[in-house]
């Protein structure tokens, strides 16, 4: 039997609180598993800084990772088998794909990726291309499987199907991260009936449909989706921590092209700093090395890197207020502008930051971004955009929301505003 073909002799499942069982049966998932560049997911937290709020919140992007490989098994093998439309040929690089889609992501995900300007599904490619372990597995498929593997991550794979079902408005990656997300943080809202959305999936030529007879599971989902990003994404402590996360990475930048001279030599992070990344660099660094790091800059000569590990070690956050950008766009600058006087750095103790969000939206003729909609199939075969039968979904389609907020150091200028009425003077204003 070929290694693509190849089941293990007995099959090996991982207990999850989310889906309850992971089933494994493929050998070339079972060995991809195995390997370093996997398991490195187990030291990425699948929700960054989110653990600061709800302390529950210490899953990985590992578990995560196994959760979407195990949705879009189920779909493949007890959904889509023997229907003229999937082809059973694309099963294991679909599977492989959405045990793989996270691979590329680096500690603190997103904050990482902003400031050293860095693309995630970028790297997980390049992993998946590269001398890697896991490049190694796929390869023994053939050597043309990496590069399908990394066109469905890329969403330029040939099959739009199999893209769809890792990547759409209704994909396994989002069906997991909501539940396991909720999960972890014991809030209800990321909650819908998965179960009842598995059993009306239906391959399409181009993309995953659902039978008209489930859309009311799909308007909860989408209602789901909603109130997480609002809730536990967007939370504003959330926010305030991974500001100071991103300040901190800016500092230690700033500090080392400067030539500061560090107690601690920051090695691993000088190839982020030049820009010269290899490969080995970024699989190396995870949320273990980082934290080792902010923990030596808390001892740091330089104040400022100092307190913003301090504060990011020891849950001490900047507090914030809400901002409108439109009414109130002279605040800034007056802000700026009294933090100088009053001798604080605004560059890293005055931060405005925008949270935006689009639950659901579909494709416009002569927009910019085509985003694919989710289709119901109507019992004469026929489909129909999921908007024009749904008045919750209508309500919602193509409406962005946008949230602003200034973040700034309460408890410093509370402590010295008897001394400095600059201080008094700011939390005035940006209290306002």
């Amino acid at each position: 039997m070929s290694y693509e073909h190849e089941k293990l002799a007995e099959e090996k499942v991982f207990k999850d609180p989310v889906h309850r069982y992971i089933h494994v049966r493929d050998r070339v998932i079972w060995d991809v598993i195995g390997t370093r560049e996997f398991q490195r997911l187990r030291r990425i937290r699948q929700l960054g800084t989110t653990y600061l709020v709800f302390h529950g919140a210490e899953h990985s992007r590992f578990q995560h990772s196994l959760g979407v490989y195990e949705i879009v098994r189920r779909i493949i093998d007890s959904g889509f088998g023997g229907r003229p439309e999937w082809n059973e040929d694309e099963r294991l690089v679909a599977l492989c794909a959405a045990l793989l889609h996270d691979l590329g992501h680096g500690p603190f995900s997103h904050a990482f990726e902003k400031v050293f300007d860095l693309d995630h599904e970028k790297y997980t490619q390049a992993i998946l291309l590269g001398d890697t372990e896991v490049n190694a597995v796929l390869r023994r498929v053939s050597p043309t499987f990496p590069q399908r593997v990394a066109d469905v991550v890329g969403k330029t794979y040939k099959d739009k199907l199999v893209i769809s079902l890792i990547s759409s408005q209704i994909d396994a990656d989002r069906m997991d991260y909501l539940q396991r997300d909720a999960y972890y943080t014991g809030v209800q809202y990321g909650h819908f009936d998965m179960e009842r959305i598995l059993r009306v999936m239906r391959p399409e030529e181009e993309q995953v449909v659902i039978k008209s007879s489930g859309m009311h599971a799909v308007e909860d989902y989408i209602m789901s989706r909603y109130q997480m990003y609002w809730q536990v994404y967007f939370h504003p402590v959330s926010r305030s921590a991974e500001v100071i996360l991103i300040k901190i990475l800016h500092r230690a930048k700033e500090l080392y092209e400067k030539g500061y001279e560090f107690k601690q030599d920051p090695i691993a992070f000088r190839s982020f700093f030049d820009k010269t990344i290899t490969l080995e660099d970024y699989v190396s660094l995870d949320e273990g090395v980082l934290f080792t790091y902010f923990q030596l800059w808390m001892k740091e000569q330089d104040p400022i890197l100092s307190d913003l590990c301090d504060r990011f070690i020891n849950r001490k956050l900047f507090q914030y207020s809400e901002f409108d950008p439109a009414k109130e766009y002279r605040k800034i600058g007056q802000l700026d502008s009294l933090f100088k006087q009053a001798g604080i750095d605004p560059d890293y103790y005055l931060v405005t930051d925008s949270s935006s969000d689009l639950p659901y939206d579909f494709y416009r003729p002569g927009e910019e971004n085509e985003r694919v909609p989710i289709y119901l199939q109507l019992p004469n075969g026929e489909l129909s955009e999921l908007s024009r039968s749904s008045d919750i979904v209508d309500a919602i389609s193509g409406k962005r929301r946008t949230d602003h907020k200034i973040y700034f150091p309460e408890d410093l200028l509370e402590a010295g505003k008897e001394e400095n009425p600059l201080y008094q003077e700011i939390l005035q204003l940006v209290r306002g």
